[in-house]
């Protein structure tokens, strides 16, 4: 029922839910592999895991480049010659009223949350399928779900959410045969920088320590039955 010595690869790993989960995963004894596209922020999680005596595997990339994420597979792939988890926790949000949307925000939104997704799942699902063992935990959100109050300026970071969340679901039931669990979580307010940048307002309930602890409840053998589901988070109060 444990996660030891599985190679778990966390994009978005140099803060908020990622940095979180990748501490929590090493605490665990898995072999975590930490993604991000700034050098200084995975340095620093790194440090502080290996101070705890486990090892990590650090690599700097953004996971909307087909050739950083190809990169991150093939050095995980040449280093522990497998990979059993991936968590996709790398995001980012744009704040614009719709009227006022231009294509580049709108774009850099898509390619990070949901291009990024999609690429971090290619790569990690052929390798998985080879194998025939894996699990994917893809990071949606209640801006994503139907029927969830939504708020003005957020229409990129909704749509790609949503997509996260339909991505998640056709390859859980793709992955059956290859038994590749995959699941998505749509937590509402996580005290993060993001939570301050999209929605000030909201007073968070829930920490990206909490949030580690599901992902790790999804990760390992805790978690078997729930290949395609998307967990709601309602933690804001």
């Amino acid at each position: 029922m444990s996660i030891k010595d599985r190679v778990a690869i966390i994009t978005g790993a140099g803060r908020g839910i990622g940095r979180a989960t990748a501490h929590r995963f090493a605490r665990e004894g898995a072999q975590v592999v930490l993604f991000s596209r700034t050098a200084a922020s995975l340095n620093e999680v790194s440090a502080e895991i290996t101070q705890t005596d486990n090892r990590t595997l650090a690599i700097v990339g953004d996971v909307s480049r087909e050739e950083d994420v190809q990169n991150l597979f093939q050095n995980v792939v040449d280093a522990y010659g497998r990979v059993d988890i991936l968590v996709n926790c790398a995001g980012i949000v744009a704040v614009r009223p719709f009227v006022d949307m231009d294509v580049s925000t709108w774009d850099r939104v898509m390619n990070v949350n949901l291009r990024g997704t999609f690429l971090c799942c290619l790569e990690a699902f052929r390798i998985m399928a080879a194998q025939h063992s894996g699990v994917i935990i893809n990071l949606s959100s209640l801006s994503g779900v139907k029927g969830v109050e939504k708020f003005p300026g957020l229409s990129a970071y909704n749509v790609s959410k949503s997509g996260v969340a339909g991505l998640t679901e056709i390859l859980a039931v793709e992955g059956k045969p290859y038994n590749i669990r995959v699941c998505a979580v749509s937590p509402g307010a996580v005290e993060t920088e993001m939570l301050h940048q999209a929605a000030p307002h909201l007073k968070a309930t829930m920490t990206p320590d909490d949030m580690a602890e599901l992902l790790l409840f999804l990760a390992d053998d805790s978690g078997r039955m729930l290949s395609g589901t998307n967990i709601e988070i309602f933690s804001n109060a």
